[in-house]
């Protein structure tokens, strides 16, 4: 019994190191905000990272519709998973934007692991309400992280070829869009962290994404 105790001790250890800190419980007190938010019956949800946390101006740009933004800055597709009631379900919505992948590209994990999540957030939903679209917000390209691009697109492309197999579900390209010329991450849409966008940035996303909620 003392053996295995100290397995257990053990094991706890190396996962906490193996997550890298991600608990999920580090969301508590934005989460604790968002359960907050009153229910405007039906609404479309906007969830994920700080890309929608930040989409100050997101009831305005998609006018016309009940609009809910339950984004938590620097979360993950796990933490999305982990509480999808207090963000999504509880507000029983008819449609969901998912942002996340970001976050967890840069933070070097597997896209195939990301996908699973992702999945596994469909099936939560699809339990709640099989009717509920769902659509993923493609991960977007920017000049701070663009050393990890071959992964943002190895994990676009998943989600984009999942998507195109389950009902309900959809995926929306907003890499190309966020491109110059060059190639590269257009660095005028972004702020000066050369992460999150500015209001240059929003509104292609404005043009790109509210059409998909009519």
């Amino acid at each position: 019994m003392h053996r295995l105790i100290i397995l257990l001790i053990v094991f706890s250890v190396v996962h906490s190191i193996t997550l890298q800190g991600q608990d999920p419980l580090r969301f508590d007190n934005e989460i604790k905000i968002i359960s907050k938010t009153p229910s405007l019956g039906s609404p479309i949800v906007f969830t994920g990272s700080s890309s929608i946390r930040m989409w100050d101006s997101l009831g305005t740009d998609c006018a016309g519709h009940k609009i809910v933004n339950t984004g938590f800055g620097g979360s993950h597709m796990s933490d999305l998973l982990f509480f999808i009631d207090q963000t999504v379900l509880n507000f029983d919505p008819s449609k969901v934007f998912i942002y996340e992948g970001d976050n967890d590209i840069a933070d070097r994990e597997n896209p195939t692991e990301i996908l699973e999540e992702a999945k596994q957030i469909v099936k939560r939903i699809q339990f709640h309400n099989s009717q509920i679209d769902i659509y993923f917000i493609a991960a977007k390209p920017s000049p701070a992280r663009w050393a990890y691009k071959e992964a943002y697109n190895i994990l676009n492309t998943l989600l984009e070829e999942y998507a195109s197999q389950e009902e309900c579900v959809e995926f929306i390209d907003v890499w190309n869009i966020m491109l110059s010329t060059t190639g590269r991450p257009d660095a005028s849409i972004f702020i000066s962290d050369s992460l999150h966008m500015n209001r240059k940035g929003y509104l292609l996303w404005k043009d790109t994404i509210c059409p998909y909620i009519d």
